[in-house]
């Protein structure tokens, strides 16, 4: 079965073109309609990014623009985690001093990196434009295990691992003075939520921690920038009703003996009303369902994804 028919994602040919948002004095979001956000601070002295973009000659775009802005140096690589979409793009930032990344991330790079690669290249074709430039995996050349500071002058920007949820090394990076958090795609705004790599159990655990505090300015994952306390409280609260959703009619799948490809139509089912019109929920259901029904019935890790396990889902669930 070809690639072209098979994931939801494969149809979608819509150029998103990014755009620079001031979010704070010198806080910056790259942000698209519904593909993966990125950002950047300028200090006094150098540039930090928030995560790449999927390929460099994608990544050259945002430097473009980060140049519109400043010409300070980029020195600095924060990955909030590590999907392919996010983090293939480094390569494009010849600067760079550090690409720092959790523990966690660092190991997940190790473990599943290139099968990632491989899988996410065939399941969204339109993002990765001039992939063959691509020099390999994006290692991170610094880590921490919880909790680091990047001091730009005066301004602190920590970055912070609150729990496990969209991977296994989730990190946010948090501006205290201006109140901005970029969530990577631990938050997402009214997009669909890939839980396909996640630890469903533990993630709103980690939301409540995000919650806790209290953005005032919210870069998702995916989706437009949240604007003011009560709307970045309400896009935690939609991630983790999605999440809760999906656990639950899983949960009551099993239950009922069904299989995979059952508790997926119970899944559909229970969510379409609600979310079925958010971007790529399509496309992530069948992932997020799979990992589900692994996870509620003991397997703790997520199986590692490649182009061929992902092709053997999308055949059972949608074939």
């Amino acid at each position: 079965m070809s690639t072209s028919v098979s994931f939801a994602s494969a149809s979608d040919t819509r150029e998103q073109k990014p755009q620079v948002r001031e979010l704070a004095p010198n806080v910056y979001g790259y942000i698209s309609d519904f593909d993966p956000n990125c950002g950047f601070i300028v200090g006094d002295e150098h540039v930090v990014l928030i995560d790449t973009r999927p390929t460099p000659r994608m990544a050259r775009d945002f430097l473009a623009d980060i140049r519109k802005v400043t010409d300070k140096p980029i020195k600095f690589i924060v990955l909030t985690h590590y999907h392919a979409v996010r983090v293939m793009g480094a390569s494009a930032f010849s600067e760079v001093e550090a690409i720092i990344a959790s523990k966690g991330t660092l190991e997940w790079v190790h473990e599943r990196g290139q099968a990632d690669f491989d899988s996410e290249v065939g399941r969204f074709p339109r993002l990765f434009a001039g992939v063959e430039e691509i020099p390999g995996l994006t290692e991170p050349t610094m880590s921490f295990e919880r909790e680091m500071s990047l001091w730009l002058g005066r301004r602190e920007l920590r970055l912070m691992c609150l729990g496990r949820g969209h991977s296994g090394g989730d990190t946010i990076a948090w501006l205290a003075d201006c109140g901005v958090l970029f969530s990577g795609d631990v938050v997402e705004n009214r997009c669909g939520v890939y839980a396909g790599d996640a630890y469903i159990q533990d993630w709103a655990g980690t939301l409540d921690a995000v919650a806790a505090l209290k953005p005032r300015v919210l870069v998702p994952g995916r989706g437009a920038v949240l604007q003011g306390e009560a709307a970045c409280a309400e896009a935690v609260a939609l991630t983790k009703a999605f999440l809760s959703t999906l656990l639950d009619s899983v949960r009551a799948g099993i239950a009922a003996g069904d299989s995979l490809r059952g508790c997926f139509e119970r899944a559909e089912q229970a969510m379409k009303p609600r979310f079925g019109n958010w971007p790529v929920f399509q496309h992530v259901l069948p992932f997020d369902v799979s990992r589900a029904y692994d996870e509620l019935r003991g397997i703790e890790h997520p199986v590692i994804w490649t182009a061929e396990r992902d092709r053997e889902l999308w055949q059972v669930l949608r074939g």
